[in-house]
């Protein structure tokens, strides 16, 4: 039976990476898939990972219909088993009902990527409508660790350095700490740290200011 798995985990536990061995997988047994992806950090059409794996991809779009454009390769003969549809997070509701439906009356297994919430801790729709529907949920087990070594379960937005908790939903932006604070960028915290607002940069701080005045 073919089923909708969900990979989901925080920025940083590799889902990407993932993604692409699965594909890899597939393909070495001879089986035929595609892989779809949206807003990846190496542009358009890519799906990458941060170890340097990096492939081409189909980009999702507002207007991607997965029902139309999959239904349409088959009746026109290229064979499709699987799909492989990373930053799925970012693909609206309607767009997973629709591969639900690919799985449902193609027979198409379906592995979407993402992470569940934003910098806000809210869902993203597509990751709500995911969990919803998904056969399967699987959370990757590569842990993501905070600037204090906990385990990171939340994603953190900076504005030129600054943690911020309200703004536009998704905004593309560096990941991973700099010297020089990039004007929007991301970091996995711990929920604890992620509450205080306490980003590694500000810990940074912190501790330099009371070892002024100690």
């Amino acid at each position: 039976m073919a089923e909708l798995v969900f990979f989901s985990g925080t920025m940083d536990s590799g889902k990407s990476t993932l993604a692409l061995q699965t594909d890899h997988n597939y393909r070495a047994r001879g089986r035929e898939g595609l892989i779809f992806s949206r807003g990846d950090r190496a542009g358009e059409s890519r799906v990458s990972s941060r170890l340097g794996l990096e492939v081409a991809a189909h980009e999702v779009t507002d207007t991607t219909d997965f029902w139309a454009e999959i239904s349409g390769r088959i009746a026109g003969g290229e064979a499709v088993d699987y799909l492989v549809c990373d930053e799925a997070q970012f693909y609206s509701p309607g767009q997973v009902e629709q591969l639900a439906r690919l799985v449902d009356e193609m027979e198409i297994d379906i592995f979407a990527f993402g992470i569940t919430t934003d910098f806000r801790t809210r869902l993203f729709p597509g990751s709500a409508r995911l969990i919803e529907l998904a056969d399967r949920i699987e959370v990757l087990q590569v842990q993501s660790l905070c600037w204090c070594g906990a385990r990171a379960t939340l994603n953190a937005r900076t504005v030129d350095g600054v943690m911020v908790t309200e703004g536009e939903q998704v905004v593309i932006g560096d990941v991973g700490e700099r010297e020089t604070p990039a004007e929007v960028a991301y970091e996995v915290l711990c929920r604890r740290h992620h509450m205080r607002r306490m980003t590694a940069l500000t810990a940074r701080r912190r501790s330099a200011h009371e070892s002024l005045w100690s």
